[in-house]
């Protein structure tokens, strides 16, 4: 996975190795911005760099929704994340709840 970086201005930058940002960070160029998804802020102004296109893709679940973020030119993937729904996790509270007032009424 990579690290995203945005510059002074808070427009992204590409993402960088882990590594790399680790090394910024060290050095005092950058600070972090964000814990999840780890993201940092370069302290000095950079001059504009070309960024490369990045495409997010979705694959819906009924329990659990992954979500990518490719880099366009490689295709390798620069983020990825799954999201758990609460609809099966309510569903059960629920009826625990039911449960036990069916079992104070016995």
């Amino acid at each position: 996975m990579s690290v995203f970086v945005l510059d002074t201005n808070k427009k992204p930058q590409n993402p960088v190795h882990p590594a790399k940002a680790r090394l910024l960070l060290t050095e005092g160029k950058a600070a972090v911005f964000r814990q999840f998804p780890f993201t940092i802020i370069l302290k000095e102004n950079v001059l504009d760099v070309a960024s490369n296109p990045l495409r997010i893709k979705i694959d819906p679940g009924s329990r659990e929704t992954g979500i990518a973020v490719i880099n366009d030119d490689t295709g390798e993937i620069v983020f990825a994340m799954e999201l758990r729904h609460r609809g099966q996790q309510i569903k059960n509270n629920l009826e625990s709840r039911r449960a036990i007032r069916r079992s104070r009424r016995n």
